[in-house]
């Protein structure tokens, strides 16, 4: 599956709008949890099948590949990092990560007054 790209048609969408391209590349197995992982900085290869454990080398290299491609992370001399690319989109995710908690809690509370019921 090639990699999604803003302007072409992609899984779910055929507008080819950027945000149908970018869900499409961080719904791909294991693509969030790489992205995650670099969050703090670089890490190599290894580090990073140990961290995501369930992976297969194969698909980590893919998806490093997908990323890389995409602008969204570069190799250098310590491992795999992000780009300023990247690190705009980690900025981009904490509102939705603020916003996930509040729902778990939610969630959470509507989950408990069922049970009470």
């Amino acid at each position: 599956m090639p990699t999604p790209r803003p302007g072409t048609p992609v899984r779910g969408s055929t507008t080819g709008r950027p945000l149908m391209a970018a869900m499409d590349l961080f719904g791909r197995r294991w693509a969030l949890r790489i992205l995650w992982e670099l969050r703090a900085g670089p890490l190599g290869a290894r580090a990073l099948l140990a961290r995501c454990e369930g992976m297969s080398s194969s698909v980590l290299y893919q998806r490093l590949r997908d990323l890389a491609s995409s602008g969204i992370i570069a190799s250098s001399a310590e491992g795999y990092e992000l780009t300023p690319l990247g690190t705009a989109l980690r900025d981009a995710l904490r509102p939705l990560d603020e916003w996930a908690s509040v729902w778990a809690r939610e969630q959470e509370r509507a989950d408990r007054e069922s049970a009470e019921k």
